[in-house]
């Protein structure tokens, strides 16, 4: 494990680079953030927006995907009110949320006078979709990155809107995957490779049975109807300064809400507060596989935005990001009926071996404070490890 000199990532994460200096690549990119003409980038998103507008105020002007957090609610608020259009917003309804998400979810749209599409998979669905998923690809939230990625585009080609706007993009923000001046975009190669990690709704039928009826919200629109409508995803955050601590202060006055209580991962209560799993048992299982959690990841956000030093950010890391959240793991096996024994023992599958090692019959793996640390004991007997430990 090789973490980076300025924040907190280790290079396993986020499709990291690191150079010579021992900076990763997020971090070189954020430098590029802070040099750039914000203003001049704001006018440029302005005219890449009014060239989609409707021009007879027919139609939608664009699609918001919102999940009813903070960063949603300061989309809205500068698509509806700073730029003068009529979005729509979009919600995949995960299942998963909190009574503060439920609050937020319902205030954006009451808030600033829009209206809002939220699709409502089945709950028996998602039921299923939460056991394939995990044994599958570790992540029980994986329907919740496929509906995000794919229920707006279907919504974009219902109503003929061509144009789709994202918040911040995650891998530039995080890390620097892409400079800004390369102006990122959603593709349809990004969907499957990066937010789907490789799999696609084909690969759950039949799983828990699942049945491709059940799967419809899955499927991402035909080639032919996508340029049919030209349909066209954008990020905001390439062109907008992106700052998800303002962005909670600022949006708190428009009716927006944190968490009212900690969380058991992290330090932050306004990122992430619509599902309980983002901050709960899904990021333990990242935890799991990368040997990184979500303290690290709002740490390495908050040094870069100057708000912490790397000091603090690292005794968070080791305050957070080996907890393993009982109120969402309460969540999840009440709605799988899976026990903690069978949990844990399909978690262990996916420990990757490049980070964690067995000794003594405990977990180690190297950290960021330079020394190794337990975190918990094997579910399994000894003379099992072999079978349950991915090479």
């Amino acid at each position: 494990m090789r973490y980076c000199n300025r924040c907190t990532y280790p290079i396993i994460a986020v499709n990291l680079s690191m150079n010579a200096d021992g900076l990763c690549s997020g971090c070189v990119v954020h430098e590029e953030k802070d040099r750039l003409d914000w203003k001049a980038r704001e006018r440029e998103f302005d005219e890449l927006v009014r060239s989609y507008q409707s021009t007879n105020s027919s139609n939608y002007d664009c699609i918001i995907p919102v999940s009813g957090g903070k960063d949603s609610h300061f989309q809205v608020q500068y698509v509806k009110e700073k730029l003068g259009l009529n979005p729509l917003l979009v919600t995949y309804y995960t299942h998963n949320y909190s009574e503060t998400g439920e609050a937020n979810l319902r205030n954006i749209s009451r808030e600033f006078g829009v209206d809002h599409y939220v699709l409502t998979p089945s709950l028996e669905t998602i039921k299923k979709m939460n056991l394939a998923a995990f044994k599958k690809t570790g992540d029980m939230s994986w329907h919740f990155h496929c509906g995000v990625w794919t229920v707006p585009f279907q919504m974009a080609v219902r109503f003929g809107i061509p144009l789709v706007m994202y918040g911040e993009h995650g891998f530039l923000d995080l890390a620097g995957q892409y400079s800004f001046e390369d102006r990122p975009e959603f593709t349809l190669r990004d969907r499957k490779e990066h937010y789907l990690r490789g799999y696609d709704w084909q690969d759950f039928v039949g799983l828990e049975g699942l049945t491709e009826r059940d799967l419809q919200w899955a499927k991402y629109p035909s080639d032919s109807d996508i340029e049919r409508v030209g349909v066209r995803g954008v990020f905001m955050g390439v062109y907008v300064y992106w700052d998800g601590n303002k962005n909670a202060v600022e949006m708190a006055k428009r009716g927006f809400k944190s968490n009212p209580e900690p969380y058991e991962r992290t330090y932050r209560t306004s990122s992430n507060v619509d599902d309980i799993h983002e901050n709960g048992i899904k990021d333990w299982l990242k935890f799991v596989k990368f040997g990184y959690g979500r303290c690290t990841d709002h740490t390495s956000k908050d040094i870069r935005l100057g708000t912490m030093t790397r000091e603090e950010g690292i005794e968070l890391v080791r305050q957070y990001d080996h907890i393993v959240p009982e109120k969402s793991f309460k969540h999840f096996r009440d709605m799988t009926g899976m026990d903690r024994e069978e949990f844990f023992a399909i978690a262990d599958t996916f420990r990757d071996p490049r980070v964690w090692w067995i000794e003594k019959g405990e977990w180690w793996k190297e950290n960021i404070w330079g020394t190794p640390s337990s975190y918990g004991k094997v579910q399994l007997p000894k003379d099992q490890w072999e079978k349950y430990i991915r090479k």
